[in-house]
């Protein structure tokens, strides 16, 4: 079952109670984090992968029992409607943060906390990368280099950078939908949307500038496409 905003806003408000000196993860990144970890070949159990939600040392350092019990409750799921959601449509929906001064979507701490992932198990993808085509190839590679440019790490000219900047939130959708093709294979079944040889736009998601498809007359960034 898909969460609702208000389950969404609960474990936001969670993730943010966290000491914020240990750096822990945001909706967003979690959300990005638990795809990543669930595209993975190779399993990763809970107790492997939950403490790097925590922050960088790895510790929650919950104030009692019913804030641990509620947050890690939460976490799960999130998880879980993630997985569940996995098992339904390989085409998923990022939870992406938007710029509260520009209203902008911000796809850098979802990507960030994919990549996380995704250095858990560097074996098992470099593996994926050598036994795949050459469009699963190229959609993993896009992704990570969108965290190159997250990272300042991109040979991408400026000009380069700042259209992908705006394609990002419609591209990343249909290349996680194409890795989870090849990585999980017991999942493909399920047709996801516009499949390719290549990274692009995912026809299922409004342009961000574009009417918001509910009818509020406002754009989809700001209305629907905040979640």
């Amino acid at each position: 079952m898909d969460q609702s905003d208000q389950e969404l806003d609960r474990l936001s408000m969670l993730l943010h109670a966290l000491p914020v000196e240990n750096m822990p993860m945001t909706l967003s990144e979690l959300n990005g984090y638990l795809v990543g970890v669930l595209a993975c070949p190779d399993m990763i159990p809970p107790s492997e992968w939950m403490p790097l939600v925590w922050g960088e040392t790895g510790e929650a350092n919950f104030p009692d029992e019913t804030t641990a019990t509620d947050t890690i409750g939460a976490v799960m799921a999130h998880h879980n409607a993630v997985a569940e959601a996995m098992t339904r449509s390989l085409w998923l929906e990022p939870i992406y943060e938007v710029d509260p001064n520009s209203d902008e979507i911000l796809w850098e701490p979802w990507i960030d906390g994919f990549t996380r992932a995704l250095k858990m198990r560097p074996d098992a993808w470099e593996r994926l990368l050598d036994q795949a085509d050459e469009g699963t190839q190229s959609n993993l590679i896009f992704l990570m280099a969108l965290q190159d440019i997250y990272t300042g790490n991109s040979k991408f000219t400026d000009a380069e950078i700042d259209d992908i900047d705006q394609e990002a939130p419609d591209l990343i959708p249909n290349c996680v939908a194409a890795i989870l093709d090849k990585s999980r294979p017991e999942l493909s079944h399920q047709e996801p949307a516009n499949l390719g040889n290549a990274p692009f736009k995912a026809a299922p998601r409004p342009g961000r500038n574009a009417p918001c498809p509910c009818g509020s007359g406002r754009k989809y960034k700001q209305c629907c496409g905040r979640n």
